[in-house]
């Protein structure tokens, strides 16, 4: 197949997969609101950190409240994270791409594009935002269902999934991130804001969970109660849930197997399976999280760098049967 039209297809999948990680992410985020004590505030900017966006943001918004964090990652066009700028490159990818995908996908990822186009409103309500965002997680739920019933397992599909599972793992990684307790800023009138918020901790760790559907998963398999350290081992490590790291990566390898010249794709994919298998869960959280996060991102965008370079160079045709 042609190299445009691999890459095509490829952020096609990685664009479906970031407007509804962002769209799981705002909505968990919001519920934590309910959850929290009385007198505590989310700090807003963690989910500008989650997103790598700081320095855009900065050059439009001049302060992290929810308002203007929720705009930005919601409905700026100016922000090409937004949920609204994905589903603008994901309907552009798709309607490029219909003689390759299924027309039902294809009909549905433009009637997703209409429904938020048409929905989405800087002064939207609470309510009104919650349900609009249950409605982007089910249709790409539906959308990657006929990604896998109705499209032949060829090499497209395995573009596609590539994209998929790559921007899941990267969003994985980042929300691994999310479980500090400095999500939650002191509290007025406390002086020892770690001792009182530690009660709240496993609250935190409960929705890092409910974000990625895994709190039953987690439940079901690690037998235990929600704590730092086990969240963090299951999402890093778990070969078994679909949005765990270690599963990514798995997926990745076998759609990996149905292209030529993957040799150097796959070692990437190894490197990155290492460093989440090989660290020590318990002296990684008591030192901080912020250089492994950085290391484990690294690693991943190494793997975007080598699809990219094998597979979607302008010089490079690859001629498929």
């Amino acid at each position: 197949m042609l190299s445009s039209v691999a890459e095509r297809v490829y952020w096609l999948g990685r664009y479906l997969e970031r407007a509804e990680n962002a769209a799981r992410l705002l909505k968990v985020y919001s519920n934590m609101l309910f959850d929290l004590p009385r007198g505590s505030n989310l700090d807003w900017s963690t989910l500008i950190d989650i997103s790598g966006s700081h320095a855009n943001y900065k050059e439009h918004y001049d302060n992290y409240d929810e308002k203007s964090v929720l705009n930005f990652l919601f409905s700026d066009a100016k922000n090409p994270n937004s949920i609204f700028a994905c589903l603008v490159l994901a309907r552009e990818n798709a309607r490029t791409s219909r003689e390759i995908i299924p027309s039902e996908t294809w009909e549905q990822v433009n009637a997703l594009y209409y429904t938020i186009k048409e929905n989405i409103n800087p002064r939207i309500g609470r309510a009104s935002r919650y349900a609009l965002l249950e409605e982007i997680i089910a249709d790409s739920q539906r959308i990657e269902g006929m990604f896998v019933s109705s499209m032949s397992h060829n090499q497209a599909y395995s573009f596609i999934e590539l994209g998929r599972k790559l921007e899941r793992a990267d969003m994985t990684s980042r929300l691994v991130d999310v479980g500090s307790i400095n999500l939650i800023p002191a509290f007025a009138g406390k002086s020892e804001q770690n001792s009182f918020l530690e009660p709240y901790e496993n609250i935190v760790w409960i929705n890092v969970l409910r974000c990625i559907g895994a709190f039953q998963a987690y439940r079901q398999q690690v037998h235990n109660r929600v704590s730092g350290n086990l969240v963090v081992r299951f999402l890093l490590q778990d070969e078994e849930f679909p949005r765990a790291i270690g599963f990514c990566l798995s997926a990745l390898v076998e759609s990996l197997e149905r292209l030529p010249n993957n040799d150097d794709v796959k070692r990437a994919v190894a490197r990155v399976k290492r460093i989440s298998r090989e660290v020590d869960v318990e002296s990684l959280l008591q030192r901080g999280l912020l250089e492994f996060i950085d290391e484990l991102q690294i690693s991943i965008a190494d793997i975007h760098e080598e699809i990219s370079r094998i597979w979607f160079s302008p010089e490079t045709i690859q001629n498929a049967e």
